[in-house]
């Protein structure tokens, strides 16, 4: 669909239920309609070097994808792939006669107000809640199926690639914060270098799962019992990954919110149910895929920066980059290298 299409089909459409409202949220990769009980998913039609969405059958196959793979702990919310039709210039969902449009992910609507994120803004977050979230992954990751042949290296691969935000970040916050970039990359290669044989023992071990890819606060629900959702499915080496770097994602955000005690618990009480660190080699492990995960934050919000026209926007993101960059640069200090 186009950003007319959708336009219309918000404005204009037909949905197969009434709705009094429907609020349009815009991603990098999808439009997302909120409507009074349901969410319709809609995926862009575009090709990125770790994507590929460009054609109707390609988003046919992945809004399948999504399906499956989030109803292996969200069944109650993932729903259905329903087409989009066009009957005598009416874009109709659900319909199955006139021309073929597009495809949309229909999925139950639930409380905005209890998403992760924002209770850790509002401080509503206890102890309790993290220790069950933290149950909840754990009891994920041990029914996950078990991945055996990964490249246990390409994680660097993924963290150097900050290295092509250098000369942005240093035109934003100065040359300072970008000389910490060639620093986090020689140190990254060099833990990378002597902990290769233990990746290669976790690999072999099983502790490398198909996860959920994008396990942060944002993609939380507390209802109270926590609920997961929006797994990463355009691509599975993004989602097969140790089950540390996944639980080192979402304890990295609640440091991010300043909640290292809480981040603190979260690895703890995870680390009862599915032992994944063992060793203080592990320890430092989790640690250097904390760093990672700050990283990616680091490089994303710098990569928005640098396409963001508004000035005020930018800025923001300009200091979510400083902040990631700091984050990574404390985890990357803490980890034994000799």
């Amino acid at each position: 669909m186009t950003p007319e299409q959708i336009h219309k089909l918000i404005t204009e459409g037909e949905f197969p239920e009434f709705s009094s409202g429907r609020e349009l949220i815009e991603t990098h990769i999808s439009w997302v309609i909120l409507c009074d009980e349901f969410v319709y998913k809609i995926k862009k039609p575009i090709r990125y070097s770790f994507l590929d969405f460009h054609s109707l059958e390609k988003r046919k196959f992945f809004c399948e994808r999504e399906l499956e793979l989030n109803k292996r702990f969200a069944k109650d919310i993932y729903l259905e792939v329903l087409p989009i039709y066009e009957v005598n210039g009416t874009l109709k969902i659900g319909e199955h006669r006139g021309s073929l449009v597009d495809y949309t992910l229909k999925m139950r609507k639930l409380d905005p107000d209890k998403r992760l994120d924002k209770l850790l803004r509002r401080g509503e977050v206890s102890a309790d809640d993290i220790k069950s979230l933290a149950l909840w992954v754990a009891d994920f990751h041990n029914k996950s199926a078990v991945i055996r042949e990964k490249n246990i290296l390409d994680v660097g691969v993924k963290f150097n690639d900050l290295t092509t935000q250098k000369e942005l970040i240093s035109t934003g916050l100065g040359e300072a914060r970008a000389r910490i970039i060639d620093w986090s990359v020689e140190v990254s290669d060099m833990f990378l270098q002597k902990n290769e044989a233990l990746l290669t023992e976790r690999l072999k071990a099983g502790f490398y799962r198909d996860c959920h890819g994008d396990l942060h606060a944002r993609n939380i629900f507390m209802l109270p019992a926590p609920q997961p959702f929006d797994c990463l499915e355009f691509n599975d080496d993004y989602r097969q990954m140790d089950v540390l770097n996944e639980i080192a994602f979402l304890c990295m955000d609640l440091d991010a919110f300043e909640e290292h005690s809480l981040s603190d618990l979260c690895i703890q009480h995870y680390n009862l149910y599915f032992p994944a660190i063992r060793t203080t080699e592990e320890r430092d492990l989790f640690e250097y895929y904390k760093a990672y995960r700050a990283n990616v934050r680091a490089k994303v919000n710098s990569l928005r920066a640098g396409s963001e026209s508004d000035m005020d926007k930018k800025e923001k993101m300009l200091a979510e980059t400083q902040k990631y960059l700091g984050m990574m640069e404390g985890y990357l200090q803490a980890l034994t290298i000799a």
